[in-house]
């Protein structure tokens, strides 16, 4: 698999990287796996390529960054052979500062990550979503000391508009502080909203896009059908996909069946295969609770689709609320 630049950085990654919320504590989520579980889907992915892993504090309220940092250790000879992401933001504990981005809670936050991890530092530092309760300076100042102090080799942003994105990074860049490198947004198929303004701003100033959700929550993949069908576990348990989409994009996923028909792969090749070919896009982050889950992602990373038919992938796109999802 290639490993490319992240954004304008020296740092490679591979096209792929793997999200590891879908590893943790199966009572939060009945679709989630044990480090058990766990185990030969990483390492196929590591077989395939695959140098490069997302997690975040919150995801199974800590448990997947034990098993994110034991397998890792465990699959890698060298601390240095892989690239590390995890995420600050959302509660971890009841208290009024066990949550979002103030100096208090994110300095707070990066140590327990590492013990979790069990490593010294982490290759990326990413903020979850954007806190309307502190400045941006102060976030700001904060992440630069966490990089300063070698926890952290660079930061990343996630899901916010394109004018928060814009001022998170100018306030950096007067300041002298560090910048965002990276920006895991929610892009797919079905979801196309971050070409209006997020990815250009990401094109035009070098930061490498990561996409979260690039089958739509497994929509593209075929694990819902139209009126409400459900064909997996995790379609069955999962609310939050429900509030992202509906019937209206079975257009999108109808096409995206059929390429996959007349190509003779499955239907979750062809919507990686689109994602990976978009400008601006390093790496899209795919979830994996089975071994073909993993196999489709490597095999998309080498399928090339023509023209014609990213035409017809695109044609019966429908436009959603912009920040439906923030």
């Amino acid at each position: 698999m290639d490993q490319v630049r992240l954004g304008t950085t020296g740092m490679k990654v591979s096209r792929i990287c793997l999200g590891m919320m879908s590893y943790g504590d199966g009572r939060q989520r009945a679709w989630t796996l044990d480090e058990e579980g766990a185990e030969p889907l990483v390492r196929r992915a590591i077989e395939g390529g695959v140098t490069f892993f997302d997690t975040a504090d919150m995801y199974s309220g800590g448990v997947s960054e034990e098993i994110t940092g034991r397998l890792l250790s465990r699959l890698f000879q060298q601390r240095d052979d892989y690239v590390l992401a995890t995420k600050v933001f959302h509660p971890m504990g009841a208290g009024a500062n066990d949550k979002g981005l103030s100096r208090k809670h994110v300095m707070a936050a990066i140590d327990a990550s590492l013990r979790r991890l069990g490593v010294d530092h982490v290759d990326l530092y990413q903020i979850h979503r954007w806190d309307y309760e502190t400045p941006i300076e102060e976030t700001m100042e904060a992440l630069h000391d966490i990089v300063k102090a070698g926890k952290a080799r660079y930061i990343g942003a996630s899901s916010m508009y394109a004018w928060q994105f814009a001022k998170a990074q100018h306030v950096a860049e007067m300041r002298g502080w560090t910048k965002f490198v990276s920006m895991q947004n929610h892009y797919n198929l079905v979801y196309r909203e971050e070409e209006r303004e997020m990815i250009p701003l990401c094109l035009d100033q070098g930061v490498g896009c990561i996409p979260w959700s690039p089958l739509a929550r497994g929509l593209l993949a075929g694990s819902r059908e139209r009126g409400g069908g459900r064909n997996t576990l995790r379609a069955n348990n999962d609310a939050f996909a429900e509030s992202l989409y509906n019937d209206d994009d079975f257009d999108v996923v109808d096409v995206v069946r059929q390429v996959a028909a007349e190509r003779g792969v499955p239907a979750a090749q062809v919507a990686l295969a689109w994602l990976l070919a978009r400008p601006g896009v390093t790496a899209p982050i795919v979830g994996a609770t089975k071994l073909a889950h993993v196999e489709d992602a490597i095999a998309a990373a080498e399928l090339v689709l023509d023209d014609k038919e990213i035409a017809r992938l695109e044609a019966p796109y429908r436009p959603h609320p912009a920040g439906e999802y923030l």
